[in-house]
């Protein structure tokens, strides 16, 4: 399956073909704690922040071809009992779209903003994850908070390699790999589509991982590395394209600003009328 070496562009072509994570539990983080077992506490660490309730989220979004590079941000935040986020990514100069993509999620559902040319200002196109072939893990220049925290359930290995402070808390810092498939069966439900297209599209099984806890078992920041041809059918080392994908969360608790669009502020692509 062919996908686009830029992340927006495949968000765009789905968008005009076609027109996450384990939800949390009520907030109660405080009893939680961070396992002394590194595996159990990466596996653990999308429930435990789950339990917290909501956050803002930062997101950082690197692709790499042999021949280009694009870096996404964006910013927002998830919200773990309503199974709802938000997020605005600047999309950089040469992508398929300009200014900035708007990005609400729910568990096997994206709503976008901003996603092509032909789509009207100020609309939304509703997709379901499992018509992305990324599952909407990269192709909108950002991993959403949901998805980036449950990849971790699909942990294999972890190595405690050091300990951080970042703005005065004690972070623990992981790395290790991770299978996506693994990932989708334990998160279930819908909120385990998007991972499981991906564990079917990227073509490094083994996702490599970095992750900061604190010492509460909540997740501060995930980095997750993927890859797919840019070429279809390829597995030359030229046509390859890595993704780099980074997720900081912080206020944890903190109210979240995210709503699911109105039906008319969503766009439908209209059939063409058949060529006499």
């Amino acid at each position: 399956m062919k996908m686009p070496k830029w992340a927006a562009a495949a968000l765009v072509t789905v968008a005009l073909a076609g027109c996450s994570g384990g939800g949390g539990t009520a907030p109660g983080g405080s009893a939680d704690q961070l396992s002394t077992d590194p595996l159990t506490a990466v596996r653990n660490a999308a429930d435990i922040t789950g339990r917290t309730g909501s956050a803002q989220a930062k997101t950082e979004l690197t692709t790499e071809s042999a021949d280009k590079k694009a870096v996404f941000n964006g910013s927002g935040g998830y919200d773990y009992v309503k199974r709802i986020g938000r997020l605005e990514i600047a999309v950089p100069p040469g992508a398929a779209t300009t200014g900035k993509i708007v990005e609400v999620v729910l568990p096997g559902t994206v709503y976008l903003q901003n996603s092509g040319a032909k789509i009207p200002e100020g609309k939304w196109v509703k997709l379901d994850v499992r018509q992305l072939p990324d599952g909407n893990l990269v192709s909108s220049g950002a991993t959403d908070p949901a998805s980036a925290a449950g990849a971790l359930r699909g942990a294999q290995t972890a190595e405690l390699v050091g300990s951080e402070t970042v703005d005065g808390v004690e972070l623990k810092h992981y790395k290790g790999t991770l299978d996506l498939a693994k990932a989708a069966d334990a998160t279930g439900g819908r909120g385990g589509d998007g991972l499981k297209m991906a564990a079917q599209t990227f073509t490094v099984k083994e996702v490599p991982y970095e992750a900061w806890l604190d010492a509460q078992g909540r997740l501060h920041k995930v980095v997750e590395t993927f890859a797919f041809s840019g070429v279809a059918g390829s597995k030359a080392a030229k046509d390859q394209v890595k993704v780099v994908s980074a997720t900081s969360l912080r206020d944890f608790g903190t109210p979240v600003e995210a709503a699911e669009p109105s039906a008319g502020e969503i766009y439908s692509m209209k059939a063409s009328a058949p060529a006499k």
